[in-house]
């Protein structure tokens, strides 16, 4: 997610003030359906279909949320959305492949000016690092340039969510966990996504909970292109 996405948007340690709250309510009402209503998932995860033209949430109508001392996004402004080009019957080809993530990256001239609407959506300032984010990741088939599923995550670069993204990429790619299922335990609640698609990682394996003997086999197409 964040290395390679660095590298794009330049820019790093965006700093940012943030209260984190105790959960992920919203100060106002915040759009989250895309303009013109986008369809519904086609992967089965019930996330919507990326729409870039999707409306940002108006300035301080979103809140940080923490679980386990980690920030979670407001899930009325950043529900998380997918990239209809990536579908289970297709993942060799896409978020398998070494490299392909870079193809679908939008640049830094388009996230830009998304990143600073999307500070004042959840009211940040200039005290607090972070960086702009794919709740979704590419490396799981995520809208690159939703709104949706873009967000100013406040925290240390590289952050904790990296490895979780990486390692549900290795599982999906192996064949452990559906690709609808981990898009939607990562957009729901990041930081318990092991649990809710039923893995256990230790000692450097990904490995089904209910059989141990089923590991995955390595990093598939995440391994240096990141989100």
């Amino acid at each position: 997610m964040l290395r390679r996405w660095r590298r794009h948007v330049g820019a790093v340690s965006i700093i940012f003030p943030v209260v984190l709250a105790a959960g992920c309510s919203p100060n106002g009402a915040s759009p989250t359906s895309g303009g013109g209503g986008a369809p519904a998932s086609a992967s089965g995860s019930k996330l919507p279909v990326g729409n870039p033209d999707a409306p940002m949430p108006s300035p301080g109508t979103c809140k940080v949320g923490s679980r386990n001392d980690q920030p979670l996004p407001d899930h009325d402004c950043t529900p998380g959305a997918i990239n209809a080009d990536v579908k289970q019957s297709n993942i060799d080809r896409t978020i398998c492949k070494v490299g392909w993530t870079a193809t679908v990256r939008p640049p830094s001239s388009v996230t830009r000016v998304m990143k600073a609407k999307s500070a004042r959506s959840y009211s940040l300032g200039r005290d607090v690092a972070g960086e702009y984010d794919h709740l979704v990741p590419l490396e799981l088939g995520g809208a690159p340039d939703d709104p949706r599923n873009l967000w100013v995550e406040p925290g240390h670069i590289p952050n904790p969510k990296d490895a979780v993204e990486h390692k549900l990429n290795d599982a999906v790619c192996s064949g452990l966990v559906p690709l609808a299922k981990a898009q939607r335990a990562i957009a729901v609640r990041w930081v318990t996504a092991y649990d809710d698609v039923g893995l256990r990682v230790g000692g450097g394996k990904v490995c089904l909970r209910d059989n141990p003997s089923k590991c995955a086999k390595g990093r598939h197409g995440g391994r240096s292109t990141g989100d």
